[in-house]
């Protein structure tokens, strides 16, 4: 069953079941206004019949009945008994006689107003108390309520008609309204079957601006821009990657190539092993940060984060940056160290933050003139900030919202050896530890990177 008929049926049975007990309760309550009508319709004939039995005692009872045919008032299939103070029936408008056990003569006399059945009949059994204060009587009467029942069942017909009529209408007014509130699913539907790979600029548009569906709309939306981005970054990604890679490959082609052409001195084949052992390394080396950088795209690695010192982590940074470029010089400097060590640790990948710290150790000190870069590390109420500094060229202020891009380098580092990898591996990391990464940066005067750790 579609959304459509789910909502046509709930809707339907939701209406009907409150306008069933709408109903119902309208039949419950006109009941118990007629009955209660009846029944004091019967204590007044119960009265009227009595007074006359007590005022007229030299009139007979057909000369009673006669007088209560001339007023027109009589019931359908109405019985009266009336029992004096002795409990003998001294009147009967009927030809059954009723008789009534002392217990229920009593309770009448004591002023109970009994309503009972008597073979389908209402009947009603009152006192009626005597002008000269003798023991009062006892008045049953007993009737058929035709017309009120009649009455009954035609408004049960026109409830029950009319219940019917109104589902009907209701399970038609439902399927107008399932089709309104679906229409912009259907809408949407139609719009995402449109939206493939080679058009993810589209945008899904609902008609209605404010509403639940709207919103999912612009959710949409902003799923495809965040899948568009991806997109074109994956492209740039592998045009670069393809471009860097095939500089070294063909290198090493042509050395091969020029190796095998003739026959040469063991020192020429050693000149063109070395320049291929060479090219290879640069190769291994840039494959390296392209897997570093697809590692950091797998948000799967939070699993493996671990409580880790922050300090630990750039001491064995700036060891790892030493070992490899003996020449570089890497200070760390401590504002105030903290007294609570927990103030210095945070969740993380070690491996990566390391990384991370060390690209921008070794960017710091291959840009700078005398080859040192400066690392401050200062705890700002459970904010850990690290900034490193160099007195390098700098970067102008129209390259610095590039420098975080893949493959991305500025006119002042493009005579350097690098690939454009590490700043943007550093932000990928940087951002995956719950971090953030800044840089200011003055052109000639040198730049200073700067990350923040917020508290756990």
């Amino acid at each position: 069953m579609n959304i459509k008929s789910r909502l046509t049926l709930l809707f339907t049975m939701l209406v009907g079941s409150i306008m069933a007990l709408f109903c119902l309760s309208i039949y419950f309550f006109y009941d118990q206004y007629r009955e209660k009508q009846f029944y004091s319709f019967l204590n007044e004939r119960g009265q009227t019949i009595a007074q006359l039995v007590e005022a007229s005692n030299s009139i007979s009872k057909a000369d009673i009945r006669q007088i209560e045919k001339e007023n027109n008032t009589i019931l359908l299939d109405e019985e009266i008994t009336i029992y004096d103070g002795a409990d003998s029936v001294i009147f009967t408008s009927g030809n059954e006689k009723f008789e009534l056990s002392k217990s229920l003569l009593n309770e009448a006399r004591e002023g109970r107003e009994i309503r009972t059945k008597y073979q389908k009949k209402e009947a009603i059994i009152i006192r009626h108390i005597l002008q000269d204060h003798r023991k009062p009587w006892v008045v049953m009467a007993v009737a058929n309520d035709y017309s009120g029942m009649n009455q009954l069942k035609r408004l049960r017909e026109i409830l029950v008609i009319g219940w019917l009529l109104s589902l009907v209408l209701v399970g038609v007014a439902g399927w107008q309204f399932a089709n309104d509130a679906i229409k912009p699913v259907a809408d949407i539907i139609d719009q995402v079957n449109n939206i493939s790979a080679g058009n993810l600029h589209e945008k899904v548009t609902v008609g209605r601006e404010k509403d639940e569906l709207a919103f999912l709309a612009q959710t949409f939306n902003q799923m495809l821009n965040r899948l568009e981005i991806a997109f074109v970054a994956q492209k740039n990604f592998v045009s670069h990657a393809s471009h860097e890679l095939r500089t070294p490959l063909a290198l090493i082609m042509s050395e091969a190539e020029l190796s095998l052409m003739k026959e040469r001195s063991p020192n020429e084949y050693q000149v063109a092993l070395k320049g291929i052992w060479a090219e290879a390394k640069e190769m291994n080396e840039l494959v390296s940060r392209l897997l570093e950088l697809a590692r950091t795209e797998e948000n799967t690695f939070k699993v493996m984060f671990s409580k880790i010192r922050i300090d630990e982590v750039l001491w064995q940074a700036k060891a790892s940056v030493q070992q490899k470029n003996p020449g570089y010089e890497v200070h760390i400097h401590y504002d105030k160290i903290p007294d609570d060590e927990e103030q210095l640790k945070r969740y993380g990948d070690e491996s990566l933050l390391k990384t991370a710290f060390m690209n921008l150790m070794d960017n710091a000190c291959k840009y700078s003139n005398n080859k040192t870069v400066n690392v401050y590390l200062q705890i700002q109420k459970d904010l850990i900030k690290i900034l490193f500094k160099d007195v390098g060229t700098g970067i102008s202020k129209e390259e610095l919202p590039y420098i975080f891009d893949t493959f991305y380098r500025s006119a002042t580092t493009i005579s350097k050896a690098g690939y454009g990898i590490g700043l943007s591996l550093t932000k990928r990391i940087i951002n995956m530890q719950g971090g953030s990464i800044e840089v200011e940066s003055v052109l000639g005067s040198g730049t200073t990177f700067i990350l923040k750790f917020p508290p756990f």
